[in-house]
């Protein structure tokens, strides 16, 4: 923000501020020697930069909430997986109380 306001400062003094006699001159986007467009475009540029610094953001934050989310997954899955290995018979008891601690660690 503060970089638009220093190309304000230097577009009036490049235009002519004082040679209209004060104020903005002829128009709002027509100060001398015609240096309202470049303002115009700067102003677009830096809003454009604005929104796609957002939405990067939130892409950001929306893509580490779900890698969180599926490795919460990965390790229910694990335990379901081991829960179903000793309701089948594949491992005692013992065996299923040692991975399960293992799991939660």
């Amino acid at each position: 923000m503060s970089l638009f306001l220093f190309i304000n400062y230097i577009a009036l003094q490049w235009g002519g501020y004082d040679r209209y006699g004060g104020g903005m001159g002829p128009g709002m986007m027509n100060w001398g020697y015609g240096v309202g467009w470049v303002i115009g475009i700067i102003n677009i540029i830096f809003w454009v930069a604005v929104i796609i610094g957002v939405a990067y953001l939130i892409k950001w934050l929306s893509s580490s909430s779900k890698q969180s989310t599926q490795e919460a997954k990965r390790g229910d899955s694990a335990l379901d997986i081991l829960r179903e290995r000793y309701a089948k018979g594949e491992i005692n008891r013992e065996e299923f109380e040692e991975k399960k601690k293992v799991l939660k660690e």
